[in-house]
């Protein structure tokens, strides 16, 4: 019973991430990408602060200072930038195609530099997969397109920030380091601005509607994932966080009017099975270690 709970709340938490992300997209027709973040940075700073302080947590420790934690925002911030600027600038459907990986880059990247240990299948099952991400990208094809190479950078980043996760001092939360992340884009979305012809554009009241949207769906989605992971067992809840493709694809279909091909869905299924199945590998291979 537990598990199908957590599978509800897993299941419900990537609903409310894709129409994150489809807020953020119908944002993008009116402002830059840089805004985009610096909105994002600033409304999930507060909301997390407000949280922190609520736990008496301190807002500023040492600890922020340690190098996982560095490392940490350092992939926050990559994947951050690079996978809001693939919502703006390409298809929703794309880029939660490409989003997908995550997951087998966080595999990938804890064999490599974790040294944990990874069978020939699960290798297997990460190449399957980076090849559907092939099939998605089409590099050297008609039908690539350049701007999807920033879904690749949110990927890449998003991998560097849950390795970094599992190095992070236990004395330092959830709330604080989402607090960090969340702060960091700020100065960031600043940076950016002076490499943008876009000035700042002055929010009307639909634009503050999509960006209380944003913000409120985030941290919801974000408390329904951590309550999935602790009610139900992570080897069965986390397969549904794939949900989000499904939704992605009808969210793209229905609200932008987006037509996936043929081969976008089979590189999004190639994908999308590739992650399960390693999840199941390594659910296999936890109780036999």
């Amino acid at each position: 019973m537990e598990n199908l709970r957590g599978a509800g709340l897993m299941t419900l938490a990537m609903l409310g991430f894709a129409f994150e992300d489809m807020f953020i997209k119908l944002m993008a027709d009116a402002m830059a990408t840089w805004q985009i973040i610096f909105v994002l940075g600033t409304g999930g700073a507060f909301v997390f602060a407000v949280l922190t302080l609520m736990k008496r947590q301190p807002l500023f420790t040492r600890a922020y200072l340690s190098a996982p934690v560095m490392l940490r925002n350092l992939g926050e911030l990559i994947g951050t930038l690079g996978f809001v600027t693939a919502i703006a600038l390409t298809p929703i459907s794309q880029a939660s195609a490409i989003l997908q990986a995550t997951p087998l880059a966080v595999t990938l990247g804890a064999a490599l530099f974790l040294h944990e240990p990874v069978g020939w299948r699960r290798w297997s099952a990460i190449l399957v997969g980076f090849a559907g991400v092939m099939l998605v990208i089409r590099p050297g094809t008609e039908g690539f397109d350049i701007r999807s190479l920033f879904a690749v950078q949110g990927v890449v980043g998003l991998a560097i920030r849950d390795l970094a996760t599992r190095k992070v001092p236990k004395e330092t939360s959830s709330f604080q380091l989402s607090f960090l992340a969340f702060l960091m884009l700020i100065p960031a979305a600043f940076i950016l601005s002076q490499f943008s012809d876009q000035a700042w554009v002055a929010p009307t009241p639909k634009i503050w509607g999509l960006f209380v949207g944003v913000v409120g769906l985030g941290v919801a989605a974000y408390y329904a994932i951590v309550a999935a992971m602790r009610i139900g067992e992570v080897s069965f809840v986390t397969p549904f966080r794939y949900s989000r493709m499904i939704f992605a694809l009808v969210v793209g279909f229905v609200v932008f009017d987006e037509r996936p091909d043929a081969l976008m869905l089979a590189g999004a299924a190639v994908i999308v099975g590739s992650g399960i199945y390693t999840i199941w590998r390594e659910r296999k291979h936890r109780p036999a270690a």
